[in-house]
């Protein structure tokens, strides 16, 4: 009787996926929130083309990598990169038992309050802080003091929740290229521990898909209790060709498909770009002031100038937010 329990189950399973895949055939968008036109168009016909079999440009679900930037393109990082933001916190909680920093420029940028000396430290600076506040704490510590933080701290200016300023449309990309074979990654010059407390639950993404940037670690055995410890030193940082290099040491292959927002993933951009076979290149152009932010050229925080150009030179995907996202976060009415 329990194996027939088992069939049954397994037989509604499969009809059920059937049922779903039928519904998605019929012309369920998979995209509700990017608006129709080309670049909605361009992204759908992209994998249409290398999931059909037999067709000339199939590739097997192995081969079927993307690699997402996270701040810029998958939530947003304005006016200063989130993971500052939490550093920042972290930093009032913890100065008063370190005098010592008081003559250390960094923290002492970190305490002013001035957001321009705040944008300027860039991701070097945020990881340096991060170091600080984070040195001795254990990889499993350190992620329960990340993983509640998204959820209950506010953005100072839109006033959502840190995790409700993630981009609706950027989520539907995710799961429509899961929906089709594709194993997605996170490749970001933020801290790869902190990205890794919330990827799961708010992107899909397990932590051993996020490649990040670093602290370095020791591995401690106290009392029968082995642990990895975090120390207050850079390990490296993810940004810019780095990103590449560690796309090949961690993934092995280069990617179908390429996301980022900035100057920092043009690398990335190029190295995809450079595959044989079909190849899917896109950039999000920040361009929407009044339901977001608006920058590139001259913004210290995600500063798009070089992969603008190269992006309208070489016929990559560019995204105006403004023009091709019917909503920007959940929160935003239809």
């Amino acid at each position: 009787m329990k194996n027939k329990k088992y069939l049954r189950f397994w037989a509604a399973l499969v009809l059920v996926l059937v049922w779903s895949a039928a519904g998605f055939a019929a012309g369920q968008d998979p995209l509700p929130s990017w608006r129709d036109g080309a670049v909605k168009k361009s992204v759908i016909g992209f994998v249409e083309k290398v999931t059909r079999q037999g067709g000339p440009e199939y590739m097997p679900p192995l081969k079927r990598i993307a690699v997402f930037d996270n701040d810029g393109t998958l939530w947003a990082e304005k006016p200063l990169y989130f993971p500052l933001f939490f550093a920042l916190d972290r930093l009032n909680e913890t100065a008063p038992n370190h005098p010592e920093w008081k003559n250390n420029p960094t923290v002492q940028a970190a305490l002013s309050g001035d957001s321009s000396r705040l944008a300027k430290l860039g991701e070097k600076g945020i990881l340096e802080l991060i170091g600080l506040t984070r040195a001795g704490m254990t990889s499993r510590e350190m992620r329960e003091k990340v993983r509640a933080w998204p959820e209950t701290t506010r953005h100072p200016q839109k006033r959502l929740r840190f995790v409700d300023m993630v981009y609706q449309p950027m989520l539907e990309l995710l799961a429509f290229l899961r929906a089709n074979g594709f194993k997605t990654y996170i490749v970001s010059g933020g801290g790869v521990d902190f990205i890794r407390a919330f990827s799961k639950k708010v992107y899909g993404i397990p932590c051993e898909q996020v490649i990040g940037s670093s602290l370095k670690n020791k591995w401690r055995n106290k009392d029968g209790a082995a642990e990895v410890v975090k120390l207050p030193q850079l390990n490296i940082i993810n940004d810019k060709q780095i990103k590449t290099l560690n796309i090949d040491l961690v993934i092995g292959q280069r990617p179908l498909m390429a996301v980022g927002n900035s100057d920092g993933d043009l690398a990335m951009l190029q190295w995809t770009a450079a595959g044989a076979g079909p190849r899917y290149m896109m950039l999000l152009h920040h361009d929407d002031a009044q339901r977001e932010f608006a920058y590139d050229r001259k913004s210290h925080v995600g500063r798009l100038d070089l992969a603008l150009d190269q992006a309208r030179q070489r016929g990559w995907t560019l995204v105006s937010m403004q023009r091709d996202f019917a909503r920007i976060f959940e929160a935003d009415k239809d």
